[in-house]
């Protein structure tokens, strides 16, 4: 297994308040910056399929949230504040700022928290099977915190290879909460969603933040223009908290058929064309 790069994208490091943060840079010099945010218990894998059609035409930055992938924990982690302002810092150190951000699940909460503490720092917002709706809800705190602690996918993680290879350890491992179509995810997605499971060192701190941090509340708040991507068979977080996001925001819905919560993966190249439409 590799530990999760992105092709044609450079790693870097930067110390950030206390954490090391890893991160991969590409795309083109002077062109509009597009910050790509994973999900819980992910890594910049996830966006393998993603980021290297997206450098076609932007400056491309891909992050790994505190405690996953390569980036150290946090100590404490009482919000999801923590986790937007330390990818602030490292936006405007490589000079991205303001940005589009597109952040998938967890990430896309942390998206909302960024644009609301710094407006200056977002142009717009992909919110892609983004959590904040159902993840607020007392059932939500048990299934989270069982997901981070667990990590259904971190058993079967340093077996990608046969994962990939597999139609029946695709569907055990990735079926009914994860992708629609198991089979539809290139080995690359495979490898780079399992990759983020093996590296994640702290996803429970996550888990409990994304939980406390309600944000449906200030929802309204929120200023530049956002698109909301869904898919229309996500079984981890439901099409109707889509359509709460659209209807709290007035932003269009953009459903995905046949497609679950790892859009990114199964359908990556209708999540480029959706970004490229709405960036421009």
């Amino acid at each position: 297994m590799t530990d999760a790069k992105v092709p044609g994208f450079e790693e870097r490091f930067a110390e950030v308040r206390a954490c090391r943060l890893r991160y991969f840079l590409g795309g083109r010099e002077g062109a509009p910056p597009v910050v790509l945010v994973h999900g819980l218990g992910g890594c910049a894998g996830n966006w393998v399929d993603v980021a290297p059609s997206l450098a076609e035409r932007y400056r491309v930055l891909v992050p790994e949230l505190p405690g996953h992938g390569l980036s150290t924990p946090l100590p404490a982690v009482p919000n999801l504040a923590v986790f937007a302002d330390r990818l602030a810092v490292v936006a405007e150190r490589e000079g991205m700022l303001p940005a589009t951000f597109v952040g998938h699940s967890l990430g896309g909460v942390v998206a909302v928290r960024l644009a609301l503490r710094r407006p200056d720092a977002v142009s717009a917002l992909v919110l892609a099977a983004t959590a904040g709706i159902s993840s607020a809800t007392r059932r939500a705190k048990y299934g989270l915190r069982i997901l981070g602690i667990i990590g259904p996918r971190r058993l079967v993680a340093p077996w990608a290879g046969s994962v990939a290879g597999s139609p029946l350890l695709r569907q055990a491992v990735f079926g009914h909460w994860g992708a629609a179509d198991p089979l539809i995810l290139s080995p690359a997605a495979v490898d780079g969603f399992l990759e983020g499971t093996r590296l994640t060192s702290d996803s429970v701190s996550a888990a409990r933040a994304l939980v406390r941090d309600d944000i449906r509340a200030e929802l309204g708040e929120l200023r530049c223009p956002v698109v909301v991507l869904w898919g229309a068979r996500d079984n981890q977080l439901p099409l109707a908290d889509g359509f709460e996001f659209a209807r709290r925001l007035g932003a269009p819905l953009r459903v995905i058929a046949d497609c679950g919560h790892l859009l990114i993966g199964e359908r990556p190249d209708l999540c480029v064309e959706a970004i490229e439409s709405f960036v421009g």
